[in-house]
């Protein structure tokens, strides 16, 4: 595995990832003042410290939910 299969993959969940935080907002409010300040103290000012999926779920308050970019895809309901 790797090259092309590898590069796939973490493409795939990084919209995971976006689909997911993308959820994430407009569950809480939207793009509001706190929202933002909630993202740049959970992700934006931690960097690579902290494992990213740990980062992530400090952000969200959970792991992360594929089913948000499956909609996005029109694969899911």
């Amino acid at each position: 595995m790797g090259g092309y299969s590898a590069g796939y993959y973490s493409y795939i969940w990084s919209e995971v990832l976006d689909a997911d935080g993308v959820e994430w907002f407009k569950e809480n409010g939207g793009m509001r003042r706190e929202a933002g300040q909630h993202f740049r103290d959970t992700v934006l000012s931690r960097g690579g410290s902290v494992d990213a999926m740990q980062i992530y779920q400090d952000f969200a308050g959970r792991s992360p939910d594929m089913v948000h970019m499956l909609r996005r895809r029109g694969l899911a309901e």
